[in-house]
This record gives structure tokens, sequence and C-alpha cells, in this order.
């Protein structure tokens, strides 16, 4: 197997091809911003219109080079779509799958108009194009099903079971220390802070609400984004940085230590395309450690948290019911453990070694379409 890729900093990257895991991986090209820390960098038009070309002539070169049985786009996008019909279906003579893990016209910050239609129409042709199509959410099938779409196959997002697992009591101690939370019970929020299609002001303003009744609780927001300055003002602005800590990107391997000195963890959502089409990576590693999920009942939530038994649903977008979900929660100990267990066990059905086998099944001969409702 192998995956070409954009970097999010590809003067900076030294090793632009190796194999791990037993994959290969290659870096053909730098992504569409340059993320060198907490918070990306955008391209002037001409420096972006430079990066954009660079990338798919590395994108069309790397699939020259690849001899593949499966060709799989990992987004329906201008750069891989481009890529994908010169490389594969014009030079490599090929068909493609391509896998619509997301509304890529709303998850993606496009300031112009011309923008959001060159998104709609590679989002709207490549799967036309594609002898198969994944999603990771049912919402997505059914709405490519509407649209004549065939050949779809959901898989949902999952966790590495060996990679989150509860991190020994000392680990957690020490970072709750450093992070000065002794005697604090926390709130956790692990996602990109980008306010267009993260609403993590959502959680900020239910926090507010929590923190007038409970002034033992904190909250720990982790990731990087575009917004991250702006919430770190806001906080300030609110006279809740004692109570409220961003502490920005960390490395994938040490999110379970952070995630694991939580009470609970929060995933903030409205009602709207990017929810109902998105399968969060942070809600189902937040399972797989125990730490119950507070959601909007958005999209397949309420299926991934086995209809509010692993983890508790509310009205999206409101912030007055996310408040009370965490503090019901928080207030009840036994409750709360009950469904950290039943997260946990939920979460088994999410590792990456089972979804692997519904992966294999979108290449097979057999394959059907049988995954919407």
């Amino acid at each position: 197997m192998r995956i070409l890729a954009l970097h999010p900093h590809l003067a900076e990257c030294s090793e632009r091809r190796f194999v791990r895991d037993g994959v290969e991986v290659w870096y053909v090209g730098q992504m569409h911003a340059l993320k060198a820390g907490d918070v990306p960098a955008r391209f002037g038009a001409l420096q972006l219109a430079r990066v954009l070309l660079n990338a798919t002539v590395g994108m069309i070169r790397g699939i020259i080079e690849s001899r593949s049985d499966v060709y799989h786009l990992g987004k329906p996008q201008p750069v891989n779509g481009a890529a994908a019909l010169v490389g594969v279906m014009l030079l490599r003579c090929r068909g493609f799958y391509v896998d619509c893990d997301d509304d890529e016209v709303h998850s993606n910050r496009l300031m112009n108009r011309w923008q959001r239609a060159v998104f709609a129409f590679w989002q709207w042709l490549l799967p036309r194009l594609a002898e198969g199509v994944t999603v990771n959410t049912r919402y997505a099938a059914n709405r490519m099903h509407r649209a004549g779409i065939g050949h779809i196959t959901y898989v949902p997002n999952g966790v590495a079971p060996d990679l989150f697992r509860r991190p020994p009591s000392d680990a957690i101690a020490a970072t709750r220390n450093r992070l000065g939370f002794a005697g604090k019970r926390v709130i956790a929020y692990v996602g990109t802070l980008a306010l267009h299609n993260h609403p993590v002001d959502l959680l900020i303003d239910a926090f507010e609400r929590i923190a007038r009744q409970m002034p033992d609780v904190a909250l720990l927001m982790i990731g990087g984004g575009e917004d991250l300055a702006a919430l770190r003002q806001r906080v300030i602005d609110m006279g809740l940085q004692d109570r409220i800590s961003l502490i920005g990107h960390v490395p994938q391997e040490q999110v379970p230590v952070y995630l694991a000195l939580a009470e609970l963890s929060v995933d903030p959502v409205r009602d709207d395309e990017v929810a109902r089409s998105r399968s969060p990576l942070k809600l189902f590693e937040s399972m797989a450690l125990g730490v119950p999920v507070v959601t909007g009942d958005v999209g397949d939530r309420a299926e991934w948290l086995d209809q509010g038994r692993a983890g508790v649903l509310v009205a999206p977008g409101d912030a007055r019911a996310l408040a009370d979900a965490i503090q019901e929660l928080l207030r009840d100990n036994g409750r709360r453990m009950a469904i950290g267990r039943a997260a946990k066990e939920q979460a088994g059905q999410y590792s990456w070694p089972l979804l692997a086998a519904r992966w294999e099944q979108v290449y097979g001969p057999d394959r059907k379409d049988d995954n919407a409702r």
C-alpha cells in the first residue's frame, strides 16, 4: 500500500518517502495551507495557485510511479481529483474509488463564491465517475443514493485500540498537575479550533454557565486552528482564563493522557451539513478510553453512542442544553461511570482492525450497495 499525500509544511519535511507499519508514504506536494504550528497560514492568491499546480503535478507523478490494482482518492477535492482524471483514468487507463468523508463545500473555509463553486463541482463529479464510493456516515450514503449514485460502502471512523488505552495513573496525575488542574474536575475537548466547522463557541458558552455553579470544574481544549488566538482572547474577555486552558496542538500519541484525565469530553455541534456528514475521531477515541461523551443528536451520533447508552445526546446548537447535560453528568458519579463502561464496550465495534475487514469488501467482486437506511 502506498499513500500519496500533501504535507502541511513541505519545505521543512526532511523525509518525503518512508515506510511506517508496512505502508509507504510519499509526500508529493504542499497542502493548500501552511501548518507550521498551532495556527495555519494562508497563501496569497498567486502563491496558492502555484502551490496547487505543483501539488497536482506531484500527485500525477506519484500516480505514474505507482502501478496499483486499486486507486482510492482520500477526498473529492480539486488537486487529487484532477490527478485522478489525468494520472489514473488517462495515463493508467484505470478506474478509481473516492472517499467522501465530509461535506467539502461547507467543511472547508472557502472565502469566495468561485471557490465554493469549484469544490462543489469536484464533489459532484468524482463520485459519478468513480467505480465505488466510500462514506463514513449513513447520512452521506443516503444523500448519495438520492442523487442516483451507486456502489456506496459505509465504513465509519474508528479508533486504534493499541494507542487509546487507559494510560498509567501516575502519567495522568503528572499531566493534571502540570496543567494546574490538581483538585479540579475536567471537561475536555479535542479537535480543530476553527469556528466555521467546529462550533467550540457553543462549548465555551456552555462552560460559562457551568463555571458560575461549579467552582471546581475546568475546561481543557486540545488542538490548534485558525481561531485559536481569537478564542484565547474571548476566554480572557470572559474572565475565565483561570478555568479554561487552550493548550494548542499536541502529538497524537499524547492525546490519550489528556483525554484520560477528564471526567467527560464534549463534541459540540450544530444541526448543519458539516455535523451530519462528519464521523468525528474524537468521539470514538474518548469512548475507547471510557470517557463519556456529550454531543448533539445530529447525523449518526445516536447510532454510534448506542442511542444514548454509551454517551449523552442533547439538542444541537443549544448551549443551555449542553451545559445542563454536562452538569447532570458531573453531579451523578454512578451514571457517569456506567456510561463510561458502556462507551468502552461500544468502542470495540469501531476498532480499526474490525473496520479494516469492511474496507476489504469495498474492492471485492461481491461488493453490493446495501448501506442506506
